[in-house]
């Protein structure tokens, strides 16, 4: 999940990560939609009958400017700071604070560390600080010009999330609902299983592969591991059983890794570890109404932008199941013509991601 930003730096503590909203819904459920798209008038069916070809509404999508959001693992105390000298951006905390029931902006800007990097709070609080940055870009000269302008998304594990409210998949409210019950349903997965996971420095996938069926060999089948997060080349987190990471760590040296760096993560994120996770999702899901995206919004489970509502549900249930192919996503864009990015929320670690797939890149860094 979005724990994988923690991945990519390893000297800082790892965390516990085409149609327009519809004009009645209330101010907040509008926190990032664009006033212009090009899929804008684009109409699929989204009664108890899917029509035919409504998942392949973004097929062709040609990407030009992107807006992408991180997952858990990028919070620090001190976010949300700026977001206090932006009404509609504090308007979100505010919200925010009714439905989680504490004070957010606080933690985001004051802490604990500890208790801003637990999963069941860092989620909730990255999801808000992002779209709170949105705010913080459309309050700024020329901010709503760049909102325009942004054609697909995309959020790294719990960023999906963000970005599937950006492009008015969801409400800002409903989508914090659900990132709160997906903070809670992940805590409480890990917290029945004895899992873990690793960052692997300095190998291409192929290798991390092999060393994980290396470690496999060597352990019971409740303990195997996997690779979880396909975050930039050089760069993969494994997730498994904390006897199988174990082993991976012992043995990456003789793969010729560089290092590898064990996560403070609640479990082993995005394998089946999470599975008890997957009905309470599934559920909150079901009574949650999700619309067609306005833009394509690319799934982290294959890396594909979807547009049917029913699809979209199952594909987040199984997301904290899935390997995160993030990778994939930021190739595909690339090679599909994307000129220009900006990261939405706190830290810099996709900027990062980025960068190393791509050195020539264009992003820019928008925080809250």
């Amino acid at each position: 999940m979005a724990s994988t930003l923690a991945v990519l730096r390893p000297s800082a503590p790892a965390p516990l990560a085409g149609r327009r909203a519809r004009a009645a819904a209330p101010a907040t459920a509008r926190v990032a939609l664009s006033s212009r798209s090009r899929y804008s008038s684009a109409r699929v069916s989204l009664g108890s009958e899917v029509a035919v070809g409504a998942d392949a509404l973004f097929a062709d999508y040609k990407p030009t400017t992107t807006f992408l959001f991180p997952g858990q693992g990028a919070q620090t105390v001190g976010m949300g700071a700026e977001a206090q000298s932006v009404p509609a951006a504090t308007k979100l905390f505010n919200q925010a604070n009714e439905i989680l029931g504490y004070d957010l902006l606080d933690l985001c800007t004051n802490g604990p560390k500890e208790k801003l990097d637990s999963t069941v709070i860092s989620q909730p609080a990255i999801y808000v600080t992002s779209l709170a940055a949105v705010e913080v870009l459309r309050a700024r000269d020329g901010g709503q010009d760049v909102i325009n302008s942004v054609d697909v998304t995309c959020g790294l594990s719990l960023g999906e999330y963000t970005a599937l409210a950006f492009a008015g998949a969801f409400s800002f409210e409903d989508g914090l609902k659900l990132v709160k019950l997906r903070g809670e349903a992940m805590q409480d997965a890990s917290d029945a299983a004895n899992s873990a996971m690793v960052s692997v420095i300095g190998l291409d996938s192929e290798k991390v592969q092999e060393l994980c069926d290396a470690a496999n060999e060597e352990v019971d089948e409740n303990e195997r591991v996997q690779i979880a997060n396909f975050l930039c080349p050089g760069n993969y987190a494994v997730s498994g059983g904390v006897k199988g990471i174990e082993v991976v760590e012992a043995k990456a040296k003789s793969f010729k890794a560089r290092m590898t760096v064990r996560l403070a993560v609640a479990g082993a994120f995005h394998t089946s570890f999470m599975q008890p996770a997957v009905s309470r999702l599934e559920s909150a899901l079901a009574a949650t109404e999700i619309r067609t995206p306005r833009i394509p919004v690319i799934s982290n489970v294959d890396a594909q932008p979807h547009s049917d509502p029913d699809t979209i549900k199952q594909i987040l249930a199984q997301q904290v199941t899935s390997p995160v192919q993030w990778e994939t996503t930021v190739k595909t864009l690339m090679g599909k013509g994307l000129e220009k990015s900006y990261e939405l929320g706190p830290g810099k670690v996709i900027a990062g991601i980025l960068k190393r797939i791509n050195k020539g890149a264009s992003i820019e860094n928008i925080g809250a």
